[in-house]
């Protein structure tokens, strides 16, 4: 009996006739709509929880606002919130009546679009449309050739942003590190903000680490806009704000944040972030039901502050470990939490955002593969408007690496191609084609007009991954994978410049002081 290896090789030599033609047709430019995957495609095809399910954890939400509330708000916000009807107990815990979060969900914003400096790059939230990109605040930047580990800089941030801007299934930009070599908070949130303008003309996500540096920032958002005027037609820019500290407290200098950006038009990430069987519950239903208790509360929050602001239901729970305690951002539980949380979003009709792609692995590796695939796919596959940390972060959020980044490009466009699903139409389950090939045919389908006419349109191709035979693998050097990716993204940053104009550039570095090149 033959090798299953003689039976390949021989079948790709006879393609290889057509292969140029092939070849061409696939290279040719494709309009956004005839793209096989783009930003924005709708997903929701799984439902990890069923309708009795996500009703249940709405009355367990509202329970737990009206029965436990939240603490810890700062003076502002208990004067807001009361004044639209919350209750401030004898406790200090401000609680929330049924009556008036549903008066709130009928106030929020839906169907909002976070805009980008680039019109091309908006994105639409509404429905379950699916979009991936960036986050975290890793402390550490991974070199996968050396396995060393050390402290990410403001120019790693701005490099990450300048990869993302040139990567098409990264849709979006928050900051994904900390700038560890700028030692004032100021001038970190400062940095941290221009290094992904700088980097991208994707929409942006940044945070601020004290209420005091909102205005400076907001200085700098003007100067890039042309205006405040021109901020407040686009926007382009949102807050990813930790306004609760789990279980059921707020933050209060993150409130004073919120309360300031909502005000300047700055679109908003209510950002629950618990962790499973530490400070949120062990079971994954009540994980849900805490996470939504506090990004309702937020959702009153806001809409007491201006009816309609724009807000993503930021229901970001974790997994833990539970035989350490340890965060476990890869896990299978990690997938399912997330894609519930994406059904919570639905059920209320929401914007929401939640985090999918963090690996356990130090290292761009097997595991990393595995962690990132199925907790991407599952999250692009509930319908999640907005996929957090979905690239390049590794070691639970800790370590960040810029090749795993470019990896990742390729891992979402295999994820997001699982989000378009098949095409059930009548041209693509007519039996025409099956005809002429089989009755007098060449007995295969390779040349046909159909299969060249949805090379493009109906198949997704890796750009680092590699589809070699062994054969083709071996007589092309036996490239790695890491190799490749590190070759990308050394091309990507020797063309990638500066995304704002140079006379903004250098008004904005004469004013503040800008720790990257």
């Amino acid at each position: 009996m033959s090798d299953i290896g003689d039976i390949c090789e021989p079948s790709r030599a006879k393609r290889s006739g057509g292969r140029g033609a092939r070849v061409a047709l696939r290279s040719a430019p494709l309009s956004d709509a005839m793209r096989p995957i783009r930003p924005g495609m709708p997903g929701g095809q799984y439902r990890p929880l069923t309708e009795a399910g996500m009703a249940r954890i709405h009355q367990a939400a509202l329970q737990a606002l009206e029965e436990i509330g939240l603490s810890q708000a700062p003076p502002s916000g208990v004067e807001i919130m009361t004044a639209a009807g919350a209750i401030q107990g004898s406790d200090g815990r401000l609680r929330f009546p049924r009556a008036l979060v549903e008066d709130m969900l009928a106030v929020a914003a839906r169907d909002i679009t976070l805009y980008a400096r680039d019109p091309r790059h908006d994105m639409h939230l509404t429905g379950s449309n699916v979009h991936y990109g960036t986050a975290g605040a890793a402390v550490h930047i991974v070199d996968p050739f050396t396995l060393e580990y050390r402290d990410s800089t403001a120019q790693d941030l701005y490099d990450a942003a300048r990869l993302v801007d040139n990567l098409d299934n990264i849709h979006f930009y928050q900051r994904t590190m900390v700038c560890r070599d700028v030692v004032d908070n100021r001038d970190m949130d400062l940095n941290t903000l221009y290094g992904c303008l700088a980097g991208t003309v994707k929409h942006v996500g940044t945070s601020f680490s004290d209420p005091s540096h909102v205005a400076d920032c907001f200085d700098m958002l003007y100067m890039v806009a042309g205006g405040e005027e021109k901020w407040l037609e686009r926007p382009f820019v949102s807050n990813s704000n930790c306004f609760v500290v789990p279980p059921m407290k707020f933050a209060e200098e993150s409130c004073i944040t919120m309360e300031d950006c909502i005000r300047r038009g700055m679109p908003m990430l209510l950002l629950s972030a618990g962790q499973a069987g530490a400070t949120a519950p062990a079971p994954i239903a009540l994980t849900i039901v805490q996470a939504v208790a506090e990004c309702l509360a937020g959702v009153v929050y806001a809409n007491s502050i201006k009816k309609g602001a724009p807000c993503i239901f930021g229901t970001w729970p974790f997994v833990s470990d539970l035989r350490t305690g340890a965060m476990s951002g890869g896990s299978a539980e990690q997938a399912l939490l997330t894609a519930g949380c994406a059904q919570m979003h639905r059920f209320y009709d929401l914007p929401g955002g939640a985090a999918s792609g963090i690996s356990d692995s130090k290292l761009p590796d097997m595991q990393a593969g595995w962690e990132q695939g199925i907790t991407n796919t599952l999250a692009g596959l509930a319908g999640l408007n907005l996929c957090y940390e979905a690239v390049g972060m590794h070691a639970s959020l800790l370590g960040f690496c810029l090749e795993s980044l470019v990896l990742g490009d390729d891992l979402l466009g295999q994820a997001m191609r699982c989000v378009r699903g098949i095409d059930v139409t009548e041209d693509s389950t007519s039996i025409e084609a099956m005809k002429e090939v089989c009755l007098g045919g060449p007995g295969h389908y390779l040349g046909s007009d159909q299969t060249l006419r949805l090379m493009q349109t109906e198949y997704t191709y890796p750009v680092v991954g590699n589809r070699m035979s062994p054969k083709e693998w071996t007589e092309a050097g036996k490239p790695q994978l890491l190799e490749k990716a590190l070759e990308r993204k050394n091309a990507i940053l020797a063309k990638a410049g500066c995304r704002v104009a140079p006379e903004v550039d250098a008004a904005i570095r004469a004013k503040y002081r800008i720790h990257f090149q």
